[in-house]
């Protein structure tokens, strides 16, 4: 099934633009016309004067997506350009390019306009690039002021630019950039057996991903099984994610962090995000699974919350070894074992200093740690996880965080696993949710404590799919394609 190219524009007559495969749409048209209500796959762009609220334009986009068609901009789009914190995020995410483009301007004040994220100036290349990636939208005009207090530049507003508002001198250029952006975004084709669009966000770059390239091409084998057309993204493919049907996230997740982001626009689209942004925000906070697990009767190690750097209290209550943790920490990373009182405060001082709570935990000894990863409150595999040699936890990292060793794995069918680990996990995971976790556990004795619940577990060939092997990948693949049906209504 092919997908149709629909520009839709206030009056066609007066648009200059001719782009091949492509249909010309007077606005009133595509929102009254019983032909485009009937399309079943369409791509928009949405060239409208303005997108304000319940203008031609904001009705474009919204009726684009309650028809499943693909808008440019999405009705999210024109809202984050409404919000003064998305467009502070967007700044800080890209201060260092924003410092090292605009730095040689004397002026303090500096406006960019950009056409599909280009400018008439190459030197801005880069910098209009990653704006159109936060801000899918045609035309832009962001504004940078100078800040004299902080000496450094910051995106004050980045908002529309209506085909109307465009220089003179600009037009030609802007027609350039819209064919140029045509013939190198044409839609693309799903094999013959696919069904649906699954993005799987992955990074290439990352030291530790939580799957390897291995376990990536099963996913890929798995999700093609099942009728999906997959595709790997990245970050710069923020933009897209109204392309596809699914999103799948096989990148560290993070709240502050461009993970969170994709998550949330994918959901706000509608699409069925593994793991949702909700899952984000609860699991990788460790103080919110601290208080959560303790307020539901599920055995912790002995925990305390820490505001201050009183080490008295952490002493009295949890003697020593004890462990303080980052609650944003990660492959054992912002998490340290404090043997000696004399170490106490300067531990917690550090941590401290980059955020208001920390953890301080009673210190538990076992030579591994189980996994137990659940899908959809299913358990799938179970992992025991050694301590590196000679180290007390899974990995060690040196002191610039580099990953230097790792203790061996090992995985075991569920049902040998002791029946109070994988029940104790089930309770854990289900408290979130229904989507992929992976729940750290400690058995001392007859006893059994939840470490930690992460979404975004690792799976990696090799290891966590040692007793399902292609199994693992399918069985996950086939939960999401049960879900994307149900979100579209279609009957199995």
């Amino acid at each position: 099934m092919t997908q149709e190219i629909l520009i839709v524009v206030d009056d066609p007559a007066a648009w200059p633009l001719q782009v091949p495969d492509a249909e010309l749409v007077a606005a009133r048209d595509y929102l009254t016309d019983i032909r485009y209500q009937g399309l079943r796959r369409a791509k928009i762009f949405n060239l409208c004067r303005s997108y304000r609220y319940q203008s031609l334009g904001y009705y474009v986009s919204l009726l684009a997506e309650a028809r499943g068609h693909h808008p440019l901009p999405s009705v999210l789009t024109i809202q984050d350009l409404k919000l003064t914190s998305i467009i502070r995020l967007a700044g800080n995410e890209l201060d260092e390019l924003i410092q090292s483009t605009l730095r040689p301007l004397r002026s303090r004040e500096f406006v960019l306009s950009l056409y599909f994220g280009h400018n008439l100036a190459r030197r801005y290349e880069r910098l209009g690039q990653q704006l159109f990636r936060l801000f899918q939208s045609p035309f832009l005009r962001a504004c940078f002021v100078h800040s004299d207090r902080q000496g450094k530049w910051q995106l004050q507003n980045i908002e529309p630019l209506a085909a109307s508002d465009i220089p003179e001198d600009h037009r030609e250029f802007a027609v350039a950039m819209t064919r140029q952006y045509f013939q190198q975004s044409r839609p693309r084709r799903r094999r013959d057996r696919a069904r649906f669009d699954l993005a799987i966000l992955v990074n290439a770059a990352e030291a530790e991903p939580p799957s390897n390239p291995a376990a990536l091409k099963r996913f890929l084998r798995a999700a093609r099984q099942v009728g999906f057309a997959p595709e790997l993204i990245g970050r710069d493919d923020y933009g897209r994610l109204g392309e596809f049907d699914a999103l799948f996230l096989r990148e560290t997740t993070s709240v502050n962090h461009h993970t969170y982001r994709f998550a949330r626009r994918a959901a706000a689209k509608g699409l069925v995000v593994v793991d949702n942004p909700e899952a984000i925000l609860k699991c990788t906070n460790k103080v919110f699974l601290a208080e959560l697990l303790q307020s539901q009767g599920i055995a912790v190690p002995a925990t305390l919350i820490v505001q201050r750097p009183r080490p008295q209290a952490i002493l009295e209550k949890l003697g020593l070894p004890c462990i303080l943790k980052k609650p944003d920490g990660s492959f054992s990373q912002g998490v340290m074992r404090i043997d000696r009182a004399d170490e106490l405060r300067g531990g917690l001082e550090l941590l401290l200093a980059h955020s208001d709570l920390v953890i301080a935990q009673q210190y538990l000894p076992t030579p591994f740690d189980w996994r137990i990863g659940i899908f959809d409150r299913t358990p799938l595999y179970a992992c025991r996880y050694h301590m590196a040699e000679s180290h007390w936890q899974i990995l060690r990292h040196d002191a610039s965080g580099r990953l230097v060793d790792e203790g061996l794995a090992d995985t075991l069918p569920v049902e040998e696993v002791p029946k109070a680990v994988v029940r104790t996990a089930l309770r854990a995971a289900n408290l979130i949710g229904d989507g992929l976790f992976g729940v750290d556990l400690k058995q001392v004795g007859n006893k059994v404590y939840v470490i930690e619940i992460n979404d975004n577990p690792n799976i990696d060939a090799g290891i966590e799919d040692a007793v399902l092997q292609q199994d693992l990948y399918l069985r996950i693949m086939q939960g999401l394609m049960q879900r994307v049906e149900q979100r579209k209504g279609v009957r199995t």
